[in-house]
């Protein structure tokens, strides 16, 4: 007996990494998605993919679609929205001292889908000032959080996500050809950051960093009129978003560490 109780605690914790590995590619899917792509993309028996899939249906994780196929299931909005407004106070310190040090709104993004999503924000004092609603979604080829989330993937997932999500104009400024954005894409890669130079909002220059093993893809930026985040302003500024992601990825580490 004392010996299969390892075992035992080996297989569920081997199940529930199988579980939110089925759940991420759900989410990465952007819809429904049958068994058989499942087994294909995880490489994981469709017995066990059935099994697990039926649990978290049960559960009301997942949820079946008339078409037979599967996808993410409403208990799962509540934990997102929960842990989107834990993950807005933890970074909260970091996000005001880097307003205080930029002088411009600071901003933490998550990639959630093919989108982006504001989950937190410190405005700046200016009278004239940038202000995001926190839980808006955004596109990601027009804006610096975006670009600097989909610089991380692959680039053939990258152009997947932009071919699904389409690329429509916001401004006259707005990347619309794949190509162009993929050159952009590499760019940012190389300088590790990246910018929206009016491509959301005209008058409105952004730019962003990613966190170095942050939760899920996660982005932070500064943004403002372009009168004030002049490209004077981006290179003073770049510095001080690449410290403060490192210093939130150092918290995020510290709490993995104590738990």
């Amino acid at each position: 007996m004392g010996g299969a109780a390892p075992q035992e605690r080996g297989g569920g914790v081997q199940s529930l990494d199988r579980a939110f590995a089925l759940l991420e590619h759900m989410a990465e899917a952007g819809g429904g998605v049958a068994l058989s792509e499942l087994a294909v993309r995880t490489g994981l028996p469709l017995p066990t993919i059935h099994r697990i899939v039926r649990t978290m249906v049960a559960s009301g994780y997942v949820r079946q679609l008339p078409s037979r196929r599967y996808a993410l299931g409403p208990r799962l909005i509540g934990l997102g929205d929960a842990a989107s407004r834990m993950l807005g106070e933890w970074a909260r310190p970091t996000l005001t001292e880097l307003v205080d040090l930029a002088g411009e709104t600071a901003n933490l993004a998550m990639l959630d889908g093919d989108a982006v999503v504001y989950v937190a924000q410190v405005p700046s004092r200016h009278s004239m000032r940038m202000f995001t609603e926190v839980g808006r979604r955004v596109p990601v080829h027009c804006t610096g959080v975006g670009k600097v989330l989909l610089a991380q993937l692959p680039s053939a997932d990258a152009r997947a996500a932009l071919a699904r999500a389409g690329m429509p104009a916001q401004t006259p400024h707005t990347i619309t050809d794949p190509d162009r954005l993929a050159r952009e894409l590499d760019r940012v890669r190389q300088q590790g950051y990246a910018v929206d130079d009016a491509e959301q909002e005209l008058g409105v220059r952004c730019v962003a960093v990613a966190v170095p093993g942050g939760p899920a893809s996660t982005a932070l930026s500064v943004s403002g009129p372009e009168t004030r985040v002049t490209w004077a302003a981006v290179e003073r500024i770049v510095p001080l978003l690449q410290q403060a992601a490192a210093s939130l990825a150092g918290h995020l580490d510290a709490r993995g560490a104590m738990a």
